[in-house]
């Protein structure tokens, strides 16, 4: 298991030119996770997205005692964009640190890597996994995990795992929450970006993410992409073997219907399909897996009609159905049977 990083804090939330929120999950589960740590948010002139903190430049952001400037964003392939290094340069000019989330090393941009030596500014990747990873045993480690999955990308996996595990403590159960991107990572303070790790190694390192434990304490593991995603399925399954969950929670997007990012090429499965697919991969390496209930984002719809909707796919599929940031009694039934032998 990777040690804490010391992240310097608190932050400027980057947005860059990204307008989809779906691409700048970052910066969103920043600000709803650590809000006490984001003193504001910028984003390039154009930008109509906004995250609802102070707009600030790097140097207003150094004025109210930001220590760095985070990319909040994290776009298809994860690369730095040449648009976005005159920002990048104005940060480190304004005092401010840079923290990034992408496949893209900061250091290895050459004129990044000038400025923030002749500023003694730090650049800290935090897609790096961990040295000397292992390839998976498939050895039975004691303890309960719980992983979420889902039918796509950018759908809550993260925001329900961190509910589930915040739940979970209240309820006086011995937990941890295990990071698995780079969000998650920034959160926590500590976990493993298992989308940079070499594919021979990821359910291994799955394995060293939740490590043996006593009987009773839960690892709730955050899931990645998904098993039907036709770029990143693959992480999806070495997390979900190397986790060897106990219980799965399925997330979905209510109202979308094909990948993200894909136009209408690939649609998404039926939550019974999905539910299938996942089953059958989780069985194989621990055959009491189980199904607990659906985490349901419904940020589109009015509270009455979340409501609604959450009750009848709950009454469809037999399985306790949620939406972790509405909370409520849904969830709280979520959370049962999360916990039920």
């Amino acid at each position: 298991m990777s040690g804490i990083i010391e992240l310097p804090r608190p932050f400027l939330l980057f947005i860059g030119d990204v307008a989809d929120p779906g691409y700048a999950k970052t910066a969103l589960g920043l600000r709803d996770w650590t809000p006490e740590h984001c003193v504001g948010e910028w984003a390039l002139p154009g930008n109509p997205l906004r995250l609802g903190l102070p707009v600030l430049t790097p140097s207003e952001a150094r004025e109210q005692g930001a220590k760095s400037l985070v990319i909040g964003v994290a776009p298809i392939g994860g690369a730095l964009q040449p648009l976005w290094l005159d920002a990048l340069l104005e940060a480190l000019e304004a005092g401010l640190d840079i923290v990034s989330g992408m496949h893209s090393a900061l250091a290895d941009v050459p004129v990044l890597s000038a400025a923030a030596t002749r500023l003694g500014r730090r650049l800290i990747d935090i897609r790096r996994p961990p040295p000397g990873l292992p390839v998976a045993t498939g050895q039975r480690r004691r303890g309960k995990r719980l992983l979420t999955v889902g039918t796509d990308c950018a759908l809550g996996k993260k925001y329900t795992a961190l509910s589930l595990a915040r739940a979970f403590q209240a309820r006086g159960v011995a937990v941890d929450f295990r990071a698995t991107g780079q969000t998650g990572i920034m959160i926590a303070g500590r976990g493993i970006p298992m989308d940079a790790v070499v594919s021979d190694f990821l359910a291994g390192a799955a394995e060293v993410l939740s490590p043996d434990a006593a009987p009773d304490h839960w690892d709730v593991i955050e899931g990645q992409g998904s098993l039907f995603h036709p770029a990143y399925a693959g992480v999806s399954l070495g997390l979900l073997h190397g986790s060897q969950p106990d219980v799965l929670v399925l997330c979905h997007e209510h109202g979308r219907e094909h990948v993200i990012g894909y136009g209408d090429g690939y649609p998404l499965p039926s939550l019974e399909d999905a539910i299938g697919l996942h089953l059958q991969h989780a069985r194989r390496v621990n055959p009491d897996a189980r199904v607990a209930g659906i985490s349901l984002n419904t940020a589109g719809l009015a509270p009455e009609e979340a409501a609604a909707v959450l009750a009848a796919e709950a009454e469809r599929l037999g399985l306790p159905c949620a939406d972790p940031v509405r909370g409520g009694p849904s969830f709280d039934r979520l959370v049962d049977a999360c916990l039920s032998a």
